[in-house]
């Protein structure tokens, strides 16, 4: 399952996503709908983080997230531009992104953070809770690119507790 295209996965999920919004927004309003949306989404966005460590079988660096980005960019989902990346920080900028526009096509683009965007940190969670996610900007939201910047904290206290 961790194989399967992100831009796929996250297609499928938002079929099925956009009528529990629809009937949550119908029965308790806007507010109540995205918000459980949003917890949803997050819980599995750590569940989803979680797996990909299980299945790397130890705790994942910097390099190992790099390595499975492919996932996420694959069938040109992501067009990013990496700025730097070493040990403990990963830095690139996404200037196209094609969840974005599946998103907006699905009529769902009032949403698409709470589907994709707000999924990003909370993956890292699930994948390595000393990972942490700055980012000041989204396509989605109608910036001309995602400022993506991870950091890996390697301080004693964090890396006990990853």
């Amino acid at each position: 399952m961790n194989q399967m295209p992100i831009l796929e996965r996250r297609r499928i999920e938002a079929m099925v996503i956009k009528n529990i919004y629809d009937v949550l927004r119908e029965r308790s309003g806007d507010e109540e709908a995205q918000a459980v949306v949003g917890e949803a989404v997050s819980r599995s966005a750590i569940e989803q983080g979680k797996s990909f460590a299980e299945e790397l079988g130890r705790t994942p660096t910097l390099q190992d997230f790099a390595d499975i980005q492919p996932l996420w960019t694959k069938e040109n989902a992501l067009e990013i531009d990496v700025i730097s990346q070493g040990e403990n920080h990963f830095d690139f900028n996404v200037t196209r992104c094609r969840y974005s526009e599946m998103y907006r096509e699905m009529g769902l683009g009032h949403i698409g953070h709470l589907l994709s965007c707000n999924r990003d940190g909370d993956f890292c969670i699930g994948y390595n809770p000393a990972m942490k996610l700055e980012r000041t900007q989204t396509i989605m939201k109608g910036a001309s690119h995602c400022d993506f910047r991870y950091r890996l904290d390697t301080t004693e206290e964090n890396t006990k507790e990853a």
